[in-house]
């Protein structure tokens, strides 16, 4: 059973106000094994950590349930689709695109007898401000203020054999990354405690040195102890480096901090990851415009996910089907396989 399973399409499966226990645990599993496996130490760390998993798994069903119907993408429906036309600048980028899947030409690989694939079709979105021409009335005014949206670096990497499984995936993908959002902050606080804690060996020694006969030579040729100064000085460091060390925790405080870490991020899924759904009413220029416009206009609907890591991600996203027959014969680089001889 996939950490995500209550995407199944049963009626138990689809109650907001009941998810399965095993659901929890197991992803409650997951979170601690991907996360640190050691934090299994801690005295009832499942118990502590399901609530927060509870929470992310609500939030992330949400996320998926409204995400619109897969529609089909294809070079044949380019002229007649308003949405496919703001996409893709001509037909022939369709399946110049969702050729260049390999994720997408395994599962077909995988599935001979699969016609049409199901697949996240990402873009990067992008809204400038431009000047233009537009009609006002029997007016033409020139030098106007638009904006202009575009969609490009296209890219299709979640694919599956129907629409349900490609929603379990998004599912799945979008909780392996909160769960690496957590890990990327529990390993700041990690590489802190390594830090203070090289340091403070590298104090320690040179204190040694200093209250022995001095360092390098002269404790060869019986030269006088380090400067009291320089001990003092270095014992400060030290007491500072300890009290420094004290906030980051010991070894059984860094697992309670590394889980509260992960509580957090889990608790508040909507800090890290946000899908909104957007519609643009766009003119054949993909210029936006507003109801008053005497252009040809259509609604263009997509999904614009918003990701907050490091560094933070905005990606516009439909759900889509594809056929077999539409991917094109996959051809040789020959100059890309020349760089490898």
């Amino acid at each position: 059973m996939g950490i995500l399973d209550w995407f199944m399409n049963r009626p138990a499966q689809f109650d907001t106000d009941r998810v399965s226990e095993a659901i929890i645990r197991g992803a409650t599993e997951k979170a601690i094994t991907l996360t640190n496996p050691r934090l299994s130490v801690l005295p009832s760390c499942h118990a502590r950590l399901a609530p927060a998993v509870d929470t992310t798994i609500r939030y992330l069903r949400a996320m998926v349930e409204e995400l619109p119907g897969a529609t089909l993408v294809s070079s044949a429906t380019w002229s007649s689709d308003r949405a496919l036309r703001a996409f893709f600048v001509a037909p022939s980028d369709i399946p110049t695109v969702l050729g260049r899947s390999e994720n997408l030409r395994t599962l077909f690989d995988k599935y001979p007898a699969l016609d049409e694939a199901c697949v996240l079709l990402g873009m990067s979105f992008n809204e400038q401000r431009v000047f233009g021409v537009a009609l006002h009335g029997e007016v033409v005014r020139r030098d106007v203020v638009q904006t202009r949206v575009s969609f490009s670096d296209h890219r299709a990497h979640v694919c599956a054999q129907d629409e349900g499984e490609l929603r379990r995936l998004i599912g799945v993908q979008a909780f392996e990354y909160l769960l690496a959002q957590a890990l990327s902050e529990i390993g700041e606080d990690r590489a802190e405690r390594q830090e203070l804690e090289g340091n403070r060996a590298l104090i320690r020694a040179r204190l040694r040195l200093l209250r022995r006969q001095g360092p390098g030579l002269g404790s060869m040729f019986g030269g006088a102890p380090g400067e009291v100064s320089e001990q003092a000085e270095l014992q400060a460091k030290l007491l500072e480096n300890g009290r420094q060390l004290e906030v980051v925790g010991d070894s059984q405080t860094a697992l309670e901090m590394e889980l509260e870490c992960l509580k957090e991020v889990l608790e508040h899924p909507q800090r890290c990851l946000c899908v909104a759904q957007k519609t643009l009413r766009l003119n054949t220029m993909n210029v936006l415009c507003d109801e008053a416009s005497a252009d040809l206009v259509a609604d263009v609907a997509f999904s614009l996910a918003e990701l907050t890591g490091e560094p933070p991600v905005q990606r516009a996203f439909v759900l889509a089907r594809f056929a077999r027959a539409d991917l094109p014969s996959q051809t040789i680089n020959f100059d890309a396989a020349a760089r490898y001889l």
